[in-house]
């Protein structure tokens, strides 16, 4: 008799007095069932060795030796694992984004209050409405910028303005010092944008507000610096983004910063209400991109060490 089975690479020969000869098709388990006391040769064949191997019917049952997953495969194991584990992640951050959109625009609508005595408590306050009395200090307003001009929150669509970079009005935020009425402090109001060609106050003729007003902000604190976006240099006037405590030395007050939402109604005046409150919001997308991820690599991993079965 003369047997192969070509999957497992074992060619068996000589095989007297064989009742019963089963295995799976598919190279799992390989069993010889003799009934007489006879004896097996089993012969391993390879390019460079050939093994002759003498089982005692009597005693033995025949079973390849048993293939394992070994290190590299626990190793590629650990990508759809660490795939899964990332979308996990991102199934939270989503949550925590959600939850802080949800805490801003509730924290916008509420009621303005007063400047608390201690400016320390503003750090707990962001994006809550505050209400002021004092002076504008005109001669000492600088400009952030360029930014985008903003309506409810988003970028106002530039509706083929000359101030338009792709579909966006392109300007800048006008910044001036606020001296408190009765108080000693003198703080930031963000008054509004401008567009380019009236970024300067002298271009601002007409936007001049004297004497005591009573105005309502937003608090915001400091702005991290965006990714390629160059430094600030208070020497030249070049502010970029939102740093208080350099504002503040430059201008002499203190790291106070309100976005200004009441409209002081000056000709040619900035427009107030610049504060964002879409926030980017992509952990949707990240959270599939994982999943999406780990499911493949797992699959790829089950076929290669589970399967034994080729990718394509």
């Amino acid at each position: 008799m003369n047997l192969a089975v070509s999957r497992i690479g074992l060619k068996l020969t000589n095989v007297s007095t064989v009742r019963n000869f089963s295995h799976c098709l598919k190279g799992r388990l390989f069993i010889l069932s003799p009934v007489n006391n006879t004896e097996i040769i089993v012969r391993k064949q390879s390019r460079k060795h050939n093994h002759n191997l003498l089982i005692d019917s009597r005693k033995h049952w025949f079973v390849p030796k048993k293939e394992t997953i070994g290190v590299y495969g626990w190793f590629l194991l650990s990508l759809p694992l660490f795939a899964f584990g990332l979308g996990c992640w991102q199934v939270e951050r989503r949550k925590w984004k959600l939850d802080l959109i949800s805490k801003i625009k509730g924290r916008l609508n509420n009621p303005p209050v007063d400047l608390p005595s201690d400016l320390e408590d503003l750090q707990e306050m962001e994006y809550q409405p505050i209400k002021v009395k004092g002076r504008f200090i005109h001669d000492k307003e600088f400009i952030i910028g360029p930014r985008s001009l903003l309506k409810d929150g988003e970028a106002a669509s530039a509706g083929g303005g000359i101030f338009a970079i792709g579909d966006v009005q392109a300007g800048y935020i006008a910044v001036t010092p606020f001296k408190l009425e009765g108080r000693p402090e003198t703080i930031l109001i963000n008054r509004g944008w401008v567009p380019m060609k009236k970024r300067f106050p002298e271009k601002r003729p007409n936007d001049i507000v004297d004497g005591v007003v009573e105005i309502v902000g937003i608090v915001r604190l400091n702005e991290p610096r965006p990714q390629f976006s160059p430094k600030n240099n208070p020497m030249s006037g070049g502010w970029h983004y939102r740093d208080l405590n350099a504002m503040a030395d430059w201008a002499k007050t203190e790291p106070v910063y309100l976005d200004l939402i009441t409209d002081l109604k000056t000709e040619d005046g900035p427009i107030p209400g610049q504060t964002r409150v879409t926030m980017r919001n992509e952990h949707l997308s990240y959270m599939l991109t994982w999943f999406s991820l780990s499911s493949i690599t797992g699959w790829m991993w089950y076929r290669m060490f589970i399967r034994k079965l080729p990718l394509l």
